[in-house]
């Protein structure tokens, strides 16, 4: 029993040093862990101030409007916060309109109880990266102008809306990174003087203002067309306007061409205005605006997207040299896939494709002599149809009776260019006075000659025909990038119908009644100015 004493007495003993042993652990680990949580807390607190004078000088490095190298703002900022050995990479990047820096950084801290562990030092890293871009923005409008638009208020409302579109998105244009051109549009679109003479243009009409060309239809399946294609010059002449058919004549004089009947009425209001960075040329060109002639949606959106083809960029190059567009336009139109750029149309019409019409090659060349003789002295005609055998081949519609040589003829009496007699005269009444009626000997016979020459004297473009090249161009020019805003205007089913499929998606497609038209292109002002910068 007293062995037993003695040996729990001693485990009694030993048992209390252990406790001792124990507790002092336990107090080392709560040290080691306390001096843990203030190295990281110290490891946390540097990592901030670094990380934040990263990010500072990443944004200011690359800011557009920073003229210092973006490798020195860098420095200077991290100079200031006392870490100037902290930087180890800085990565510049830098294009014609935009910057990305990226900063990389590291320090050292020593630890006060993590190398009790062993870790004498904390490594502190930090990255980042700024990027600011400013988008180059090239924007045609392509606007109808037809005689439909002179109805309900409609040619002032859209003057109104598309001149607050031009001081909404021209604002903070300093840097002239936008760029806004105009296609007007009705039967036929009026390049102007200055763009047609940069065109292959053959059959000069000779009319000044008059500055259309038809386009064959081979140009609606591409979105460039070449400066060396020849392309005829819209031919100034009447082809729309009827005349009353009968067995009797009826006056010359009164059977003259209709001014807003002709495809290409001269205009120095309804021509392209060439891309411009002038606020006060877009609004003056806007306000210029008149309601005449057809609708050929086609046409318009085939000059809205040469003006957007990178291949008219020699081009533009020219005109810029000719002081025919600023300066800052330069290398526009930029390529297709060319970063931080953005091409736009925006499509607007009130109506629906009407068959074009156009004069046929044989009848519009300016030096080609027509068989027509004008009498100056009373102002009547006279036509040779070498068809009829004897001498007697002169038709004259006024005296209802055939001749051996024209009316009156000697002084004062000429033999007649075809576009001589396209500026005097409607194309229909030629038709039937001086063929039909000429030619036939009976109503109907008369009826289907005239009907025959007309198709000899010009060319009618189906609207079947129009209606897919317009849908062809707006394909192409959404498969190339190009952004299409669509907005019909008070249009029928079928012109709202193709501005819809043309647009680029459902929600820039804009149906528009009345006063609407200045909330579609406000909205679409809207949506360009949230592409202007990013950052």
């Amino acid at each position: 029993m007293t062995r037993v004493r003695k040996t729990l007495s001693r485990f009694a003993r030993e048992d209390g040093g252990s406790m001792i042993i124990f507790s002092m652990f336990l107090l080392i680990t709560m040290l080691i862990i306390g001096g843990m949580a203030v190295d990281l807390v110290r490891f946390e607190s540097q990592r901030a101030e670094l990380q934040a004078t990263l990010d500072q000088a990443a944004l200011a490095a690359a800011d557009l409007e920073q003229e210092v190298d973006p490798q020195t703002v860098v420095e200077s900022y991290f100079a200031v916060a006392g870490l100037e050995g902290a930087l180890t990479g800085v990565d510049v990047v830098s294009d014609v309109n935009s910057r990305s820096v990226q900063i990389s950084a590291a320090i050292g801290m020593n630890t006060f109880f993590l190398d009790m562990l062993g870790m004498e030092e904390m490594a502190i890293p930090a990255q980042g990266m700024a990027i600011e871009s400013q988008g180059d923005i090239e924007i045609i409008l392509v606007l109808d102008v037809s005689g439909s638009m002179a109805s309900n208020s409609k040619l002032t409302n859209l003057k109104t809306a598309a001149v607050a579109f031009v001081q909404t998105v021209l604002q903070n244009n300093d840097e002239e990174r936008i760029s806004i051109g105009i296609v007007p549009f009705n039967g036929q679109v009026n390049l102007g003087d200055t763009l047609r003479q940069r065109y292959t243009v053959i059959d000069l009409n000779g009319v000044a203002n008059a500055n259309c060309v038809d386009l064959p239809p081979a140009a609606y399946d591409t979105l460039d067309l070449a400066t060396t294609l020849a392309l005829p010059q819209t031919a100034y002449a009447d082809t729309f306007s009827t005349t009353t058919r009968g067995n009797s004549y009826y006056s010359a004089s009164s059977n003259g061409p209709r001014a807003t009947n002709r495809w290409c009425p001269p205009s120095t209001g309804n021509v392209i205005l060439l891309p411009t960075t002038s606020e006060t040329a877009l609004i003056n060109r806007i306000n210029a605006f008149e309601a005449v002639g057809a609708t050929s949606i086609n046409a318009g959106m085939r000059w809205g997207l040469e003006l957007l083809a990178p291949e008219s960029r020699p081009m533009f190059t020219g005109l810029i040299a000719a002081s025919a567009m600023p300066a800052a336009l330069a290398e526009r139109p930029y390529d297709f896939d060319r970063d931080n750029s953005v091409k736009i149309v925006v499509l607007m019409t009130d109506g629906e494709h009407f068959p074009e019409e156009r004069v046929n090659a044989a009848y519009r060349n300016p030096l080609t002599l027509a068989p027509i003789w004008y009498s100056s002295g009373d102002g009547t005609y006279s036509i040779r149809h070498t068809s009829v055998a004897g001498p007697n081949n002169y038709w004259v519609p006024h005296r209802t009776e055939w001749r051996s040589a024209p009316w009156n003829s000697g002084a004062g009496t000429v033999q007649l260019r075809w576009v001589q007699v396209w500026e005097r005269l409607r194309v229909h009444w030629v038709a039937w006075q001086l063929y039909g009626r000429a030619l036939g000997t009976s109503n109907a016979q008369r009826t289907s000659i005239a009907d025959a020459q007309m198709t000899a004297f010009r060319t009618l473009t189906p609207v079947s025909q129009m209606d897919a090249q317009l849908a062809t161009l707006c394909a192409d020019a959404r498969a190339a990038g190009v952004t299409v805003y669509g907005i019909a205007f008070e249009a029928p089913t079928n012109g709202r119908e193709a501005i819809a499929s043309c647009a680029s998606s459902p929600g820039l497609y804009f149906d528009a009644q009345g006063l609407e038209i200045g909330t579609a292109f406000q909205s679409i002002a809207n949506q360009i100015q949230m592409l202007r910068l990013t950052e």
